[in-house]
């Protein structure tokens, strides 16, 4: 049976990750210097304008205006007239401390307070997470997705590098890949949405696009006489940024993880320290899918996890292998609990997550960079 599943990445430009970007790179500046720090940050970008609201407790002493200029500078963005001006942008900001009532869940959980023997913090929100793994490609991400991502990452390769001089730190990228008996065997379609100067004609910058991009990152046999390309399908991408559309932290939560190939709880993850589930508990779920698939007890694994505002354990704990697993998904849940400790700091300490990691995850996924704790392979008990 033959399906067709698409998946869509963007740019570091894209105003939306433009926010998230700023949002993670202020809580890497408190955690630098307060492990403990608790962040809430939203950012929002517009017209020349970035505004940051949310909570921050922490003794840290921060510049957050420079903070912001400089990550804005570091993407690209460099004049008001088709973007934003890192020099002349409005930077404003009202942020208050984490809640009292907040704040007496997390430091003390509810087993703490009942005598139930757990010296945890409470989780800092109530939801649920997912993780996700399947051996569709060397880094256990679904194809569509991996493949999105590392266009996006080439798209802005080619522009920092003046491979393509013409592009400007804007772009979104889609790829469908076209699976056959639930294999991937073809790439179906690719789009690829690039801010560019008035220098380039439309036909110039698609031979570029497809040579540079396209062609350099998706491997030659997934491509054929049949894939469609839509290269900037309106025929002009000037003006871009947050001058062409706002920008909001959060608003990237199927980017930031499976392409949609999984399912979401919903929290986005940029700007919230990991005393916040949304983040943690989805980066220890993403860990043990990876290891679950890993180690060859499945070839694709779901998991979910959902927990309570000051409460530390997880309320519930969901395997789904989709009928690949070695053991029954029953077993699998025991497997997880024997092995991990799910608690907030249970989590914290195992991935390490009081460090200023976050800034480097804000693009190209959350998920399937070697590099970050959460993605490391380890030899599971069972």
């Amino acid at each position: 049976m033959k399906r067709l599943f698409t998946s869509e990445s963007v740019t570091s430009g894209h105003p939306d990750k433009l926010c998230d970007l700023i949002s993670d790179s202020v809580l890497d500046a408190y955690l630098a210097i307060d492990p403990t720090a608790r962040v809430a940050l939203e950012t929002v970008a517009s017209k020349n304008q970035i505004f940051l609201t949310g909570e921050i407790t922490s003794n840290a002493q921060v510049d957050i205006e420079k903070i912001v200029r400089d990550t804005i500078q570091s993407i690209g963005y460099l004049g008001a007239d088709i973007d934003l001006d890192y020099k002349t942008c409005n930077v404003s900001y009202n942020i208050s401390q984490q809640s009292s009532d907040i704040a007496m869940g997390v430091n003390n959980s509810y087993e703490d307070k009942n005598g139930l023997n757990i010296d945890s913090e409470g989780a800092g929100d109530q939801g649920l997470m997912f993780g996700f793994a399947c051996d569709e490609t060397e880094d256990l991400m679904p194809l569509p997705i991996s493949l999105a991502h590392k266009l996006a990452a080439r798209l802005e390769e080619v522009r920092k590098k003046k491979i393509i001089s013409e592009l400007g730190p804007d772009g979104k990228v889609q790829v469908t890949v076209e699976y056959d008996n639930d294999k991937p065997s073809r790439i179906h379609t690719v789009v690829i949405s690039t801010q560019h100067t008035d220098k380039i004609s439309l036909v110039d910058l698609r031979q570029k696009i497809i040579k540079n991009v396209i062609d350099y990152v998706i491997p030659s046999e997934l491509l054929d006489s049949k894939t469609k390309y839509y290269i900037n399908p309106t025929g002009r991408f000037v003006i871009g940024g947050p001058l062409g559309d706002s920008g909001l932290t959060g608003r990237k939560i199927i980017v930031d993880t499976y392409g949609g190939y999984s399912r979401h709880g919903g929290g986005a993850f940029s700007g919230k320290d990991p005393t916040k589930v949304d983040r943690s508990a989805s980066y220890i779920a993403r860990f043990i899918a990876k290891n679950i698939v890993a180690n060859g007890l499945a070839t694709k694994c779901e998991l979910q996890l959902s927990y309570a505002i000051g409460v530390a354990k997880p309320l519930s704990i969901y395997v789904d292998t989709f009928g690949t697993g070695k053991f029954s998904d029953e077993e699998l849940i025991k497997i997880v609990k024997d092995n991990f400790d799910l608690t907030p700091r249970g989590i914290i300490n195992y991935l390490d997550l009081q460090k200023p990691i976050y800034a480097k995850t804000t693009n190209y996924g959350h998920f399937g960079k070697p590099d970050l704790p959460w993605e490391k392979i380890i030899e599971l008990k069972y």
